[in-house]
């Protein structure tokens, strides 16, 4: 990669960074381009030169941190699978993997699920796509999972995949916003023992 390359994947990253947590922050609406610009360190003028507007940067952020996200999710399934674990072993190792990422990039995950629900964004279709870059990497690891009798084949892997992914969005999020004391790994924990129906008390 060459050095102007190099400095406009930096420069974009520090876009990225600035308007997700100011959006985060505030909301889509009320962040300008002056703002972003201001909280990236860089004129007003190179947001614009590598975005077309503010809501192509909004979708250019939401491809690229759920690309991020999906492909964690993936290289912990794949590690699971190389140290000969089952693929419920993957599953649990994707919702590490996820409260991890959630861990890392708060302000985005907090965006992307306050996004999520509304239905008056001129990117709601880059959204969907989004999503399903992510749930389908777990509906990929239940249907090795059905397939290898670990799980019933009765199980709806769509539903399931978006429970999933919904279960460790909302669970971090609770974590990090009303009980923070708490660790990772006891978080985890307590995740891992739902995927594995250890719950009600009965083996």
């Amino acid at each position: 990669m060459d050095s102007s390359s190099t400095r406009r994947g930096a420069t974009r990253r520090k876009l990225f960074e600035a308007a997700v947590t100011l959006i985060a922050e505030q909301g889509f609406s009320s962040t300008t381009v002056d703002e972003i610009a201001e909280r990236a360190g860089v004129a007003k003028g190179t947001v614009y030169y590598n975005f077309a507007s503010k809501n192509e940067l909004f979708e250019e952020l939401l491809r690229h941190g759920i690309e991020l996200l999906a492909t964690s999710l993936q290289e912990a399934a794949d590690g699971a699978a190389a140290r000969g674990g089952t693929r419920v072993d993957a599953l649990d190792a994707m919702i590490r993997a996820g409260l991890d990422f959630i861990a890392r990039y708060p302000a985005l995950t907090q965006l992307y699920v306050a996004e999520l629900w509304r239905t008056n964004r001129a990117w709601q279709s880059t959204l969907m796509v989004v999503r399903e870059r992510a749930i389908t990497v777990v509906e990929g690891v239940l249907r090795e999972a059905v397939a290898a009798g670990e799980l019933s084949e009765e199980i709806d892997i769509p539903l399931t995949a978006s429970a999933l992914f919904g279960m460790v969005l909302v669970a971090a999020l609770d974590w990090q916003s009303y009980q923070p004391h708490r660790s990772i790994d006891d978080v985890h924990a307590s995740l891992s023992r739902l995927l594995q129906g250890r719950v009600s008390g009965h083996p």
